[in-house]
Formats: C-alpha cells, sequence, structure tokens
C-alpha cells in the first residue's frame, strides 16, 4: 500500500522528471523475464540527482518510523536498494546491511553483508517491486537468521496482483512511496500521457505476462 496520495504523487512526478520512470506505450521495452512492457523503471538514477535522493531518503525515513516505529537495522536488498538504504541508515543514524540474492560461493560464504544480531529488528529498503521474488528472497534469508523483520518500504510497486498475493502468503507488510495508478494519474495530470496511452498502459498493468502492443 502506498503511504498517502500526495506522496504518491510527489514521488511518481520526481521519478519521471529525471527518467527514472521511462512511459512508452508506443515502443514496449523487453524484460529480462521476456515480458514486454510499456514502462521501465530504474531507481538508482535517483542517487546522481542529491535534491530528490535527499527528498526520497527523507520521506522513507519519516514513513519508517510512522509505520513501524525505529528499528534496530536498515537492511537493503542487493544490489538495487543499496544506495538508497544506506541513505535512509545515514539520516535515521542507525546500523547498515544489505542481503545479496544468494549467498557467495568464497570467503565468508555471506548472503547477508554486515553486522546484525539475532533478535534484532530490522526494516527491508526495497527500490522496485514487480512479482515480489526477490525481495521476498532477502527477506527470507533474514528470517533465517532469527532476525525480526518489522516490514519492508519502497520506492515504487507496479502494483501486480502476484506481488500482493506473494507478500500475503509470507505474511510480510510492504509499503511503497508510490505505485502504478499514481504514476499513471501524475502523468495524465501533468501530458506526459495521452488518454489513449493511459488505456494501453492500463491494459498493460492488468495482465503483462500476456500484453503485447496492438
Amino acid at each position: 500500500m502506498i503511504f498517502n496520495k500526495d506522496t504518491a504523487r510527489k514521488t511518481a512526478e520526481v521519478l519521471l522528471q529525471i527518467n527514472a520512470i521511462k512511459l512508452s506505450p508506443k515502443k514496449p521495452f523487453t524484460w529480462a523475464s521476456g515480458w514486454k512492457s510499456p514502462i521501465y523503471c530504474d531507481n538508482r538514477i535517483i542517487l546522481s540527482f542529491p535534491t530528490i535522493r535527499n527528498y526520497i531518503r527523507e520521506t522513507m525515513s519519516h514513513q519508517i518510523e510512522k509505520q513501524y516505529g525505529k528499528p534496530d537495522v536498515i537492511a537493503g536488498v542487493a544490489t538495487g536498494a543499496i544506495g538508497i538504504g544506506m541513505l535512509v541508515a545515514e539520516y535515521m543514524g542507525l546500523p547498515f546491511i544489505y542481503v545479496r540474492p544468494e549467498a557467495k560461493v568464497h570467503g565468508r560464504q555471506n548472503q547477508i553483508e554486515g553486522f546484525i544480531e539475532k533478535g534484532q529488528n530490522v526494516v527491508v529498503v526495497e527500490d522496485l517491486i514487480s512479482t515480489g521474488k526477490s525481495s521476498l528472497n532477502a527477506v527470507m534469508a533474514l528470517k533465517e537468521e532469527k532476525i525480526n523483520v518489522k516490514g519492508m518500504i519502497a520506492i515504487f510497486t507496479y502494483g501486480f496482483d502476484v506481488a500482493t498475493e506473494n507478500f500475503k502468503k509470507e505474511n510480510i507488510d510492504l509499503c511503497t512511496l508510490s505505485d502504478y495508478k499514481s504514476l499513471l494519474e501524475q502523468a495524465l495530470a501533468t501530458n506526459y500521457i495521452s488518454e489513449n496511452e493511459l488505456r494501453t498502459l492500463s491494459e498493460w498493468n492488468s495482465k503483462p505476462s500476456e500484453w503485447n502492443i496492438k
């Protein structure tokens, strides 16, 4: 769920401004999964814009404390959320760790990088939620180490039903600064897209794995 509509619209606005999110209904992108998509999101671009990264880190930090209280540690999901997670931890004056997709095959064979103790409370920071699979993989890694995951906060979610189901199944609370619905509202209000393009973008979101440009 989003925290509130004003934050969601403002976040969508800045992501569009810096092309962290690109909407291209006439020339869709191809994701690694093979899906054709009229949207591409790369929130790592945020790190290159000081004013906007400060807005994201401060908004995230305030919402974390409001939603979950102040945790013991902030965790970022590698690799996309390491940067923003570190900024949030710094702003909140908290330790930071990050979680790899899988354990290293060399050295100490860590999946969790950084120092955290069993029983400590952590909030996980993510940059983008699609199906939720990789995000929940990080959560499971933390839980296996007996770490208490209070919840997850992300910058943006596509709002896929499969993600909602996956988070519900694992009983993990997810909150986001913005979502696909808010993005389309903002894009239409600022004439970034037309009414016809809005229909195309809405159709994609309802069945992304089956969608193809007509």
